[in-house]
């Protein structure tokens, strides 16, 4: 029995990726306990497993005193000095107390605790393999449904999507391969818990990682995501090399890179705009695909009043203030957005030609942009 035993823990070793140590704190615990539960002992022992030999001992721990009281987990000096004439008052003994028969106890006692233990241990290997990928995007099939959540198999466990994070407008069947994000991984007394989303902002900047190179290798940085999932989305991206157009690596050629994400969301708008330091510039690109005449900046309070064409107001806004709501949420700043009509009616707007054609030189390195926007009609809707 102990060959099979030991061989049996090298093959959890191998097979499972279990520490050889662990188990064998495992058995050694199993076999103390067993020892004192069917011999009735409640003295300190410790089991020896020597695995050169294949074989296992229980040793009695006892305290060498001068006069004993408890024979079950004391000795007298004069018994200890028998078996060596170097132990003295204080020192613990350990005697060899094997029953013949404790190998077949042993392992029957054993098999519960062991395998709760190897249980354990393989539950701490997928935590750990997991816990790295939190904040990443993972494929995965979906198993099962719930009134609570999807349940998303990811290869070795399945994650949890709940139904406030799904997208409203996506049909969940079983079987469907989809892609999710990562937003928690914990462990618990039942084994991990892996929690995944199809909403995130983190899916939507990951997706642009897996299919523009320039992103991958840092070329290109996302700075910023807004995302109404579903719906509509802005992305800001930079590129420290001006030779590089960061906005033109992430739609890519005839627009199909951002096509390929676009049809992983099932449709979902997507606005790539340029990243820039300046809000005036940051804050009118935001706003894309509308037009925008001059932006005054409040720094103190982080907040920006746009003035736009008239007939451009409906499209600044956008749907129930979508637009504004998403540039505001990308940027950082609040935006109020007004029309020229009313900006001149209350003075925010002079008639002075070069003070306008100031406001609006950057518009003229953003007329790509707006092109690439100008493409929603084909590209995103």
């Amino acid at each position: 029995m102990n060959k099979e035993l030991f061989d049996a823990i090298n093959f959890l070793e191998k097979e499972k990726g279990i520490n050889k140590d662990i188990l064998i704190e495992a058995l050694e615990a199993a076999l103390i306990s067993a020892y004192k539960k069917n011999f009735k002992s409640a003295t300190n022992v410790r089991v020896d497993l020597n695995e050169e030999a294949g074989k296992m001992a229980v040793f009695a721990q006892k305290e060498i005193v001068e006069e004993v009281e408890d024979i079950q987990t004391q000795i007298s000096v004069d018994e200890a000095q028998q078996i060596s004439p170097m132990y003295d008052v204080g020192d613990i003994v350990e005697i060899e107390v094997t029953p013949r028969d404790f190998g077949r106890i042993a392992a029957q006692a054993a098999k519960q605790v062991v395998t709760q233990r190897v249980r354990e241990a393989e539950r701490g290997i997928i935590y750990n393999e997991y816990i790295d990928r939190e904040d990443d995007i993972m494929n995965g099939t979906i198993q099962r449904m719930d009134g609570r959540f999807i349940y998303v198999n990811l290869g070795k466990i399945e994650a949890k999507l709940p139904e406030s994070e799904c997208i409203a407008q996506e049909n969940y069947n079983i079987h469907d391969r989809i892609k999710v994000y990562v937003t928690k991984v914990e462990n618990s007394s039942k084994g991990p818990n892996i929690f995944v989303s199809r909403t995130h902002p983190g899916l939507l900047k990951r997706l642009f990682e897996m299919e523009v190179p320039e992103i991958y290798d840092g070329t290109v940085e996302v700075k910023s995501v807004a995302r109404e999932a579903g719906d509509r989305s802005k992305i800001s991206v930079y590129a420290q090399d001006e030779e590089i157009d960061p906005v033109g690596s992430c739609v890519g050629q005839k627009g199909q890179r951002v096509q390929t994400i676009v049809d992983e969301l099932h449709g979902e708008k997507i606005d790539i705009v340029e990243w820039s330091e300046d809000p005036i510039v940051y804050v009118s690109n935001a706003l894309s695909p509308s037009k925008v005449v001059k932006v005054l900046v409040d720094e103190e309070n982080k907040s920006t009043t746009v003035i736009v064409p008239d007939y451009q107001l409906s499209l600044a806004i956008g749907k129930r203030g979508q637009n504004a709501r998403l540039a505001a949420k990308l940027t950082g700043w609040k935006i109020d957005i007004k029309s020229e009509s009313e900006a001149r009616e209350e003075g925010l707007l002079t008639d002075d030609k070069e003070e306008e054609l100031d406001t609006l030189e950057y518009n003229d390195s953003n007329d790509y942009e707006v092109s690439l926007d100008e493409m929603d009609e084909d590209l995103f809707k």
